[in-house]
């Protein structure tokens, strides 16, 4: 440690460092305490430090296998229960299924209802309409505060409401425009998979609709449904998800209820020269030898919301073989499928308008504060360690 009384001197190459270090060995010596300091000071050496602990995480600290023989011999039994326990919790998860087929014909009429207004093959009646909007409570709380000066202007809005509504009833507005290209650029997860060039062709998505599968082991399918477009010449596109609701044989008891473990898109009949999901580059490529020059076109994939129907395929001899990029993408594929499915399919106007993203905001907030809670005043209930009596 350098005298308080002296000013230090900044190090202005490599070899002061090195001086200062061996002086400091001079004068602290070859204790354990110096040298673990100098270690710990060396960035190799933490790095490979961590390294080891990461790959020490989860192993048998010693303990079961000290264990007596007629200990060992119980647990086997509790672990045998156990699995019967996976089994029957994926009995449950069937059952679950069985029940969501059921209630799903009961969505259909509801979801065929919102496909027809959104589309503006039909328009819905004014009892369908009677919903409050948050305007209209706005003005019935103006309405409160102010009676004398609401009843005073009440005529001449009315009047002027009429002309309003008279004349907007004569715009030739259909349905719902571009409703569910407006969802999909709502939620983030969806958002950053449409480009600039994808907006056109949803534009005229005019559906998304889950079909689940009896015979599939719970899979599910994503219909996409399009309105005659100048981009390709399919009305539906689809994307099936196979999952697996059965605990796996070899790790039993990681399950955790059903999975998503692979999925298939389809082939989109794209019209010539609207295919967004490839692009064409030129390259100059020039000759070693002789000098010459020639331009190479070259065709690679784009971004695109549509790469969404061609995923990359599970290998068929199981996930052991997939390596860390291909493990990520299916599992944001996965994601992005059953976000679609759980969420998307059923609150579509919520996300149209922005309501469902508020609450999902709000859970967010909910979840931080409760890691807040961590760095902030001590909980005694929250803290296993403590102990009133000691």
């Amino acid at each position: 440690m350098a005298d308080p009384a002296e000013p230090q001197k900044t190090a202005e190459n490599p070899e002061d460092v090195e001086e200062v270090e061996e002086e400091e060995e001079e004068e602290h010596g070859d204790t354990p305490a110096a040298l673990t300091s100098q270690l710990m000071q060396n960035p190799q050496i933490l790095a490979d430090l961590q390294h080891r602990l990461g790959s020490m995480v989860g192993v048998s600290s010693g303990y079961i296998q000290s264990l007596p023989k007629s200990v060992k011999r119980r647990i086997k039994a509790l672990k045998k229960w156990q699995f019967e326990a996976a089994k029957i919790e994926a009995d449950f998860y069937k059952e679950v299924h069985e029940l969501e087929c059921k209630y799903a014909s009961k969505y259909t009429p509801l979801y065929e209802k919102r496909k027809t207004v959104i589309t503006g093959n039909v328009e819905p009646t004014d009892e369908e309409c009677d919903w409050p909007s948050d305007d209209e409570k706005e003005d019935e709380q103006l309405s409160v505060k102010n009676p004398a000066e609401d009843m005073k202007n009440k005529a001449n809005v009315e009047e002027k409401e009429k002309e309003d509504k008279d004349k907007k009833e004569g715009e030739d507005v259909k349905g719902i425009p571009h409703f569910w290209l407006t969802v999909f650029k709502n939620v983030d997860m969806l958002s950053e998979m449409v480009q600039e060039h994808d907006e056109p062709i949803l534009q005229h998505l005019q559906d998304v609709q889950v079909k689940f599968s009896d015979t599939d082991s719970m899979g599910f399918t994503l219909e996409f449904y399009f309105d005659t477009n100048d981009f390709f010449t399919n009305t539906v596109l689809t994307k099936h998800y196979s999952m697996r609701s059965e605990p796996d044989e070899e790790d039993p008891f990681s399950f955790e209820g059903p999975e998503i473990v692979k999925c298939k898109g389809c082939e989109i009949d794209w019209k010539k020269g609207k295919n967004v999901t490839v692009k064409t580059i030129k390259k100059k490529q020039k000759h070693k030898g002789r000098g010459t020059t020639r331009t190479v076109t070259k065709t690679v994939q784009n971004d695109s919301f549509f790469n969404f129907f061609n995923p990359p395929q599970v290998p068929d001899d199981e996930e052991g073989d997939m390596d860390e990029d291909l493990e990520a993408l299916l599992a944001a594929d996965f994601e992005i499928g059953h976000f679609i499915r759980e969420r998307i399919v059923p609150r579509a106007v919520l996300y149209f308008t922005g309501e469902a993203l508020e609450q999902d905001d709000d859970f967010d907030e909910e979840g931080e504060e409760e890691g807040e809670g961590e760095e902030g005043e001590y909980d005694e209930e929250g803290d296993p360690d403590y102990n009133p009596t000691a």
